[in-house]
């Protein structure tokens, strides 16, 4: 399976500030322990194979619970070899993955949001109807494709990723240029939330799987290393 993950290290704001983000640590580190833990082979890419940088403040307090964090973090430590020498997506065939994950963070508001390649991976993944996935800010890589005809071809999918209410949990996130939430509506999806924020919410619409919040990602792993795991 390959990892596409984010190489932005900051998020530039509607003021012209750049909030230092990347990709955070849980939606990274336990959708791959669990990927991992079920027997798959995982690669990781980025644009340019510049190596990831993870979102320090997915690491404090903000990361949840002391031994949460710890545990990540020795994780990361543990893949470090793989993190910092990441392939190049364009150098990438997703034809030759069974499954094609995005983990979050800010970062992907800021480099995959308007990056062509992965623009045009997603666009042949969801063509070709097999297994993509995509967790939190992930969502946003859906904003770069586009049909010949200027739609979007995720259009009229069920989805979910961070909500306009969470978003703004985030002080800085005030500042933002747009909302994640509000762009996949704009784009025809056909966005779904939880009623409660910051609480799990995983989507599934056929081989497209989507998660709401960093609370998602073990649940997102799970749903799909079950729904591609061969039955007994």
């Amino acid at each position: 399976m390959l990892f596409v993950v984010s190489a932005a290290k900051g998020w530039t704001l509607d003021d012209g500030t750049v909030h230092p983000t990347g990709y955070w640590a849980e939606e990274l580190a336990e959708p791959h322990r669990i990927f991992s833990e079920a027997g798959w082979d995982i690669d990781i890419a980025t644009p340019g194979g510049v190596t990831p940088t993870v979102d320090e403040l997915s690491l404090g307090v903000m990361g949840g619970m002391p031994s949460t964090r710890k545990k990540i973090r020795a994780y990361l430590d543990s893949i470090a070899d793989r993190l910092n020498h990441p392939l190049r997506l364009d150098e990438v065939d997703e034809d030759d993955y069974d499954l094609v994950f995005y983990p979050g963070g800010h970062g992907p508001m800021e480099d995959l949001a308007v990056d062509e390649v992965s623009g045009a991976l997603l666009t042949r993944r969801v063509h070709a109807d097999r297994p993509l996935a995509l967790l939190c800010h992930a969502p946003a890589a859906i904003l770069a494709p586009r049909e010949p005809d200027g739609s979007n071809p995720f259009a009229g999918r069920t989805m979910t990723g961070l909500s306009n209410v969470e978003e703004h949990l985030n002080t800085f996130a005030r500042k933002a240029k747009w909302l994640l939430q509000d762009e996949m509506e704009e784009v025809g999806v056909d966005y779904d939330k939880a009623l409660i924020p910051l609480r799990s919410h995983v989507v599934v619409d056929g081989n497209l799987h989507t998660g709401q919040n960093p609370q998602s990602a073990c649940e997102l792993a799970t749903t799909i290393v079950e729904a591609l795991s061969p039955t007994a």
